[in-house]
């Protein structure tokens, strides 16, 4: 008797949940109330966004409809459990299952050089009740370029944003000049090629802005986001100031000696972060840099092949992050190259002053390091720095400088990536007043800096 208890219980359930609930009392949730995007550029899609619908009964649900609210107008594009459209009816979910919607957004072209809300809502019907998903986001118009080559004199404002796709190239003898307030976002595919002169001025409260051109939440902070820019053999007189480049594989790579009296690149009150590879790479070149934060890249500044290098109240350093694990020195010199198995050597003049060079502990026993070659003209020398290492450092000269002594940086979290480089909440730092007055007066928040200056690109 017993047996047939268990088998008429086993039918039962069985066929409880090959059966639909067609109560309105049915339970369903679905994840998330809202969907909501981040900034999506005109004529460029978003990436993929999803959410549940949750049958939590121990009975099949039907769903007798899930609707896009604005039909076929809608800058929003639905797919359920696999199938797309704007209306998709008699969908079941089995018993305490679930099923995906899937959503994209295109924003349409508009006459408003500001961020517009793009709003809509999916409908989900069962049973004689609705469930309301809100969609949310902002389109942007900008001006788009591809595979562009641009020749003469040019200017870039920031009345909207530019897109890069495919790259851009600044042709020999052409100059780019970029103003204030100016964001520049570049595709995957998009380095940025400068053969003449960038010139891209920002202010402190107006930067210019080079990065990524994915602006979601899962990839806005990703490294390697975009190429890099690159200062190849003809390239001159290069100046940045008040920009930041971020999120690129490689942030700046200088190649060549400029053919002018003035350096190939100057770097004023910048900042490079979160660059996968090289935030600063010099190859036998020329490149000045003040004021400047180069901070949580895969080598932070690397110089090779030689050069001429100047480095004034720079604060060089990285933290493990949950993108980048810091391996390598902040800092790599060297004046050789090793092209095809032969080493060449070609003279090398660094000089860094008031410079902060840290890194994570436990990582990186030295943050400094110097390959010297060859009998070639060599010439590397340190000016009241800040710097870690474990061992004694060859080939370099220090004066007035610290050695392993902790900056005391303002906060630093890895895990919830939150890195600020300040040190106004650490009065005792040794950094104050620990550096030597240079002609370079403001830091990297434009404040002046006094007779006897912080060291690093911040004034406390």
């Amino acid at each position: 008797m017993k047996y047939l208890i268990f088998f008429a219980t086993l039918i039962f359930f069985s066929c409880k949940k090959d059966s639909f609930i067609t109560s309105a009392d049915a339970s369903l949730y679905t994840n998330v109330d809202t969907l909501f995007f981040d900034t999506v550029f005109t004529t460029v899609g978003s990436v993929t966004q999803s959410f549940k619908i949750f049958n939590t009964n121990n009975e099949k649900l039907r769903l007798s409809q899930v609707k896009l609210s604005g039909g076929i107008t809608s800058p929003f594009k639905m797919n359920v459990n696999g199938t797309s459209g704007t209306e998709i009816n008699n969908i079941e979910i089995n018993a305490n299952d679930s099923i995906y919607v899937f959503v994209q957004v295109n924003a349409p072209m508009s006459d408003s050089t500001l961020p517009f809300i793009l709003n809509d809502s999916i409908q989900i019907s069962y049973n004689g009740n609705k469930k309301i998903v809100q969609l949310q986001a902002y389109g942007q118009n900008a001006v788009f370029l591809k595979n562009k080559k641009l020749t003469g004199n040019v200017g870039w404002n920031n009345k909207l944003p530019y897109v890069i796709l495919g790259g851009i190239q600044i042709d020999t003898n052409a100059t780019l000049n970029i103003s204030a307030g100016t964001k520049i976002f570049l595709h995957a595919d998009a380095p940025f090629l400068v053969d003449g002169t960038l010139k891209a001025i920002g202010t402190k409260d107006q930067p210019v802005i080079f990065s990524g051109d994915r602006l979601d939440a899962d990839y806005k902070s990703l490294p390697a986001s975009w190429p890099g820019i690159f200062f190849r053999n003809t390239s001159e007189n290069n100046y940045l100031k008040h920009s930041i480049i971020k999120n690129a594989y490689q942030g700046i790579i200088a190649q060549n000696l400029s053919t002018t009296t003035a350096p190939k690149v100057t770097i004023s009150q910048c900042i490079f972060d979160n660059i996968y590879d090289a935030g600063i790479s010099g190859i036998n070149t020329n490149i000045y840099a003040d004021n400047s934060l180069i901070s949580n890249c895969g080598s932070n500044v690397q110089l090779q092949a030689g050069g001429d290098y100047r480095f004034i109240n720079c604060t060089i350093a990285s933290y493990n992050t949950i993108y980048i694990v810091h391996k390598n020195p902040v800092l790599q010199l060297s004046n050789s190259i090793n092209q095809n198995g032969t080493v060449f050597t070609t003279p090398l003049k660094a000089f860094f002053q008031n410079c902060i060079l840290w890194g994570d502990g436990g990582t990186v026993d030295n943050e400094i390091s110097i390959g010297k070659q060859g009998t070639s003209p060599f010439s590397v020398s340190f000016d009241h720095v800040l710097y870690k290492s474990k061992d004694d450092i060859a080939n370099a000269s220090f004066i007035s400088s610290m050695k392993n002594e902790n900056p005391m940086f303002d906060s630093i979290n890895i895990s919830k990536n939150i890195f600020d480089f300040h040190f106004n909440n650490n009065p005792t730092s040794p950094i104050v007043n620990a550096g030597t007055a240079t002609p370079f007066i403001y830091d990297l928040d434009d404040k002046k800096r006094d007779g006897n200056p912080d060291i690093g690109c911040y004034e406390r």
